[in-house]
């Protein structure tokens, strides 16, 4: 419900997920959303891959979008341009995730107040594996 973009505040979604889905998951190794994708499974997190164009990624199964995960999603990690961050954040309100996480470089303001007022808190424009390096496992 927050725009949560200090530290503190970020700490306990952290802590609290179990189910990340990543929208945008690139198949190639060298893509960030793959390398952070990768992080978060050694974390113990349980990954979802959404991507259209894939049936499976990192050994897991792939859906196209967001509605077609059949379990609960704690936070949907975004990885597209911003122009394309709407869809995705209705998706994301209609599954009822806790959080929407926009990484570095994507800020989408209107898609956040949307997803704030449907009660889901929102970063934007930062890095979930380095805030999950510096928030959890230093403690």
């Amino acid at each position: 419900m927050l725009l949560l973009n200090e530290l503190h505040a970020i700490q306990p979604i952290l802590q609290n997920a179990k189910v990340i889905a990543i929208v945008g998951l690139s198949p190639k190794g060298d893509r960030p959303s793959n390398s952070v994708a990768r992080y978060l499974m050694k974390a113990g997190y349980s990954i979802i891959p959404v991507n259209p164009g894939h049936d499976s990624l990192l050994g897991l199964q792939c859906y196209p979008d967001l509605l077609a995960i059949p379990v609960k999603v704690d936070i949907v990690d975004i990885f597209r341009r911003s122009e394309l961050v709407p869809p995705i954040v209705q998706q994301a309100v209609t599954i009822g995730c806790a959080a929407i996480w926009m990484q570095q470089g994507i800020v989408h303001h209107t898609s956040a107040e949307f997803a704030k007022k449907n009660g889901i808190d929102v970063i934007m424009d930062r890095c979930i594996k380095i805030d999950h390096a510096n928030l959890i496992t230093e403690n």
